[in-house]
């Protein structure tokens, strides 16, 4: 599926804002919109090329899979807000549970806390993910990460220490929290 009009210009803002930061590593991964969200800063020649890694691919929500919240609700009786609830028990029919989930995110999230301590690394993903990622850093149940709001082409910051990963931005959004993007 192609990222929106609104997306592209979601993308554009997110690239001018990361105009001002450096990375020593980006990872993404390989699915279509993410692609195009990473596309625009791309072009900032100081930008590293990104290593896509198949870990980092949105959930699979089987069943659910290109469904509207709406549609969700009419279909199965079930609020599509509690997609991490559903997941949790294996509740959304021939989707990821979250076992089999965070075994696939979490070697991708080592990979790269190994290879790059000390530096700034940025990971272009989903919301899915970044939400496990939130999840494995700071020890907590993947149900609980349904407290963060993470939009389309929001910034998430984890200042990783060895063994103490700290949450430092949480759903920065620069096309709608700098005015003049």
């Amino acid at each position: 599926m192609d990222l929106s009009p609104r997306g592209h210009l979601q993308a554009a803002a997110l690239a001018r804002y990361l105009r001002g930061h450096s990375f020593d590593a980006v990872f993404s991964s390989p699915m279509k919109r993410v692609l195009q969200t990473l596309a625009p800063a791309q072009v900032n020649p100081a930008m590293p090329q990104p290593a896509v890694m198949d870990g980092l691919r949105e959930v699979d929500f089987g069943d659910w899979t290109g469904l509207g919240w709406d549609e969700v609700r009419q279909k199965y009786g079930i609020s599509a807000f509690d997609w991490l609830d559903q997941l949790e028990c294996a509740g959304i029919r021939n989707a990821e549970c979250t076992a089999t989930f965070r075994a696939r995110v979490e070697p991708c999230l080592r990979q790269i806390v190994e290879a790059h301590p000390g530096k700034q690394a940025a990971v272009f993903c989903h919301g899915g993910v970044i939400r496990m990622l939130l999840a494995i850093a700071l020890s907590l149940p993947l149900p609980r990460m349904a407290a963060f709001d993470v939009e389309y082409a929001s910034i998430t910051q984890v200042w990783w220490e060895p063994g103490d990963p700290e949450l430092r931005l949480l759903n920065f959004t620069p096309w709608r929290d700098i005015t003049s993007a």
